[in-house]
């Protein structure tokens, strides 16, 4: 398998592999790690990895240990929690993704659905992201995958993407795939045009998918609000095995749904991906 491609410059794949690596180590940690311990693992000077990770995340690496606390899942619900309708109403004024028309999307028909990806290209590749080696597939009409691998490994995270539309042709071309996964993760902001997306799931799949990109960044909810949102109260369960079944990680954030109870939930890709993703948003919104 090849090795994953750089977001950007070589200075800005060593950062990114970085603060890979520092939030792998703080994850990992069941007590706070101090500034010298994270600065020594990361072979840098306290000073230089405060600067470096302040930078990307928002936040210093004691504040941002403090999000990833195994409390934080229920203060975000406490004091984040959104019901997707007031979402829907915030229109382009709502601090998600979204709004700030970061992504357009773009759905595939109940009938191309049916066929399993048949007559469709998919080119696809590895990358470098903030949260891990990233694989990242794409149609000529927008992105219609995203894998992390760092729990799952790539061979696992292949298998699994290439399973959701059997029939269609693979082409491996990381360029192709290059300029919009550098606006996917942040490493071209300054860029107009917004994120295309090609939804590839059945009818029921789609409507949660929808109810997920209304909720802001940094913002969570439950899987029973998002069951209510798309007129479906009972299909509770049935709500969360879609949202499992996310194939567009990060750019559709399924990672912000939660259990009623303020329990994490599930994570296709795995928790420590989840816990991550969620306290950069978070940090980063308060930020």
């Amino acid at each position: 398998m090849n090795a994953p491609s750089t977001p950007e410059d070589p200075e800005t794949a060593y950062h990114y592999q970085v603060m890979r690596r520092a939030i792998e180590l703080i994850d990992a940690s069941e007590t706070p790690l101090s500034l010298d311990a994270l600065a020594a693992e990361m072979n840098m000077s306290p000073a230089h990895f405060q600067r470096l990770f302040s930078r990307w995340v928002g936040v210093s690496p004691k504040k941002y240990q403090q999000y990833l606390a195994l409390g934080h899942a229920k203060a975000l619900l406490r004091e984040r929690f959104t019901t997707l309708e007031a979402a829907h109403h915030a229109g382009l004024s709502g601090g998600g993704r979204l709004h700030d028309l970061f992504l357009r999307w773009e759905a595939m028909s109940p009938g191309h659905y049916a066929r399993r990806g048949r007559g469709l290209t998919i080119f696809w590749g590895w990358f470098e992201s903030p949260f891990g080696p990233a694989l990242v597939m794409r149609t000529e009409k927008g992105i219609c995958g995203i894998g992390f691998a760092a729990e799952t490994g790539e061979d696992a995270a292949m298998q699994d993407l290439l399973s959701r539309w059997p029939e269609a042709e693979y082409i491996e071309d990381p360029m192709r795939l290059r300029p919009w996964v550098l606006q996917a993760f942040g490493a071209a902001s300054d860029r107009l045009e917004p994120v295309p997306l090609y939804l590839i799931g059945s009818p029921l799949q789609i409507k949660v998918w929808e109810a997920l990109l209304r909720i802001p960044s940094g913002q969570v909810t439950t899987y029973s609000e998002i069951a209510r949102a798309i007129g479906e109260p009972r299909a509770v369960r049935a709500v969360g095995t879609a949202v499992g079944r996310n194939p567009v990680s990060w750019l559709i954030p399924c990672h912000r749904a939660l259990r009623k109870s303020g329990g994490l939930g599930g994570y296709h890709w795995g928790l420590p991906v989840k816990r991550a993703l969620l306290a950069y948003e978070a940090a980063r919104a308060d930020a």
